[in-house]
């Protein structure tokens, strides 16, 4: 695929990164900053063209005659916008994706079609984090809550601790335990590597456990793995900018929230904006403060200020105090490797759902949700079953007989409106979909090949 990248700051260059890797792509960088094309023509092997990503001499130099997708990803809404329109207006490029940021866009109604704004996919960071978290407070022991098939089953990580019933059992097990649920493990991390699944395995206390499962059984499974927390109740915010805005809204009608933001009028611009939620102007790394507002008391600290630093030693600050989880926002993948390792809960990557978002677009075969983890080196995969037996490597097949490649494994069928209760002999049917755990995602091609049908 022809892939014109718009933007070269860090979720531009952290999307050509991914996308690079996989040989079916060739990848363009449109960027003013030639030092920092430079430093990516260094690392990646793709083409960079210096100029505005706006201007129809550049695109036209960068190749968007031949262009398959066109991705503006630089920090202005409207730059973004304008470029999907020229392209779709001088190139008749095939699809147009744009980040956008403001809400004002995004809500307007009858906005982004091809009559008035021709971008055909528009990607807010702001809102998947806000929806990420909004899971993760939900359902208080996961680190990660994915979902997929319409949010008929979810994908949902945990660390494995010795007060769950199924720690120290083979995986096999969780059919004896949960005999009318439809739920399987569909991964293991020992140690920050995965390992092979078979009936046998044995769950060990801190593995980090993959499964997925119905929403309505999510909280029967994690009790298998872990001992169930509270609902959270308290809930305390570093940071009143976008996020902390949307997030706040959506968590005060049923959580006690509180804001802390260190610019003083917006600190004002929220307590008028926010009905329920006590908004805070002040530091959130002053400990003083800190104490004074009880954050040992809270149930989640979120840091997802603009710093990514401060978030680090707000979130570390509060879980020395006391908060019995902290989660924080980080944009750098080399900082998020070492907030894994210390005594932060959930690192939040708002590149890594831009990432998931982008993906389902570029795959082959009828994918329809993608989900990037493990910071891209594995993936979790929805795909629509197509083709008739015999001309399909899906359909008509048993499960137990789909040639899968190393380290993938189907973790779920969904049929119309129901999970499939799958065994080894269940055969997958035209417009089932499939739901794939991937541990190494450098076998993406073997699995796009198998929803292609056979010519």
């Amino acid at each position: 695929m022809n892939i014109l990248i718009l933007g070269a700051g860090q979720v531009g260059s952290n999307v050509a990164y991914q996308l690079a890797r996989e040989e079916a792509n060739q990848v363009t960088i449109i960027d003013i900053n030639s030092g920092a094309l430079r430093d990516l023509q260094d690392r990646l092997d793709v083409r960079t063209i210096v100029g505005h990503a706006a201007y129809p001499d550049v695109l036209e130099r960068a190749g968007a005659k031949k262009a398959d997708m066109i991705i503006a990803l630089t920090s202005s809404d409207e730059l973004n916008m304008v470029v999907c329109q020229i392209a779709y207006t001088l190139f008749n490029t095939p699809t147009k994706i744009a980040r956008i940021r403001a809400p004002e866009y995004i809500n307007a109604p009858n906005l982004f079609q091809q009559e008035n704004m021709p971008v055909d996919v528009c990607i807010s960071p702001e809102q998947l984090v806000t929806e990420n978290i909004e899971q993760l407070i939900h359902y208080p022991g996961a680190f990660q809550v994915l979902e997929f098939a319409d949010g008929k089953v979810r994908l949902v990580g945990v660390r494995a601790h010795d007060a769950g019933l199924l720690v120290g059992q083979e995986i096999r097990a969780l059919v004896e335990h949960l005999p009318n649920v439809e739920a399987r493990v569909a991964a293991i991390y020992r140690n920050g590597y995965p390992i092979k699944l078979e009936g046998n395995t044995r769950i060990q206390q801190n593995d980090e456990v993959f499964f997925i499962a119905a929403r309505k059984d999510i909280r029967l499974v994690m009790n298998e793995i872990r001992k169930l927390e509270e609902p959270v109740r308290r809930v305390v915010i570093a940071g009143g900018g976008n996020i902390g805005h949307r997030l706040a809204a959506a968590l005060e009608k049923t959580n006690q929230v509180k804001i802390i933001e260190r610019d003083k009028d917006r600190a004002k611009e929220l307590s008028e904006l926010l009905g329920h939620s006590i908004v805070l102007h002040g530091d959130a790394a002053d400990e003083a403060l800190m104490l004074e507002e009880n954050v040992d008391g809270a149930d989640v600290f979120v840091a997802i200020t603009n710093a990514e630093e401060a978030n680090i030693l707000s979130s570390m600050l509060a879980k020395r105090l006391g908060c019995k989880k902290v989660m924080a926002l980080i944009n750098r993948p080399s900082y998020a490797e070492l907030v894994e390792s210390s005594n932060i809960d959930v690192a939040i990557s708002p590149q890594q759902f831009t990432i998931s978002s982008l993906l389902a677009h570029v795959r082959k075969g009828d994918v329809v949700r993608v989900h990037a983890l493990r910071r891209g080196r594995a993936e979790a995969i929805e795909a629509i079953a197509h083709g008739e037996p015999g001309r399909s490597r899906i359909v008509g097949r048993e499960v137990g007989k789909i040639k899968l490649p190393p380290g993938a494994s189907i973790s779920a069928i969904v049929r119309g409106d129901d999970v499939i209760n799958m065994h080894h002999d269940t055969v997958v049917q035209e417009d089932d979909h499939i739901i794939l755990f991937l541990t190494d995602r450098r076998h993406i091609d073997d699995v796009e090949r198998l929803f292609q049908a056979k010519h």
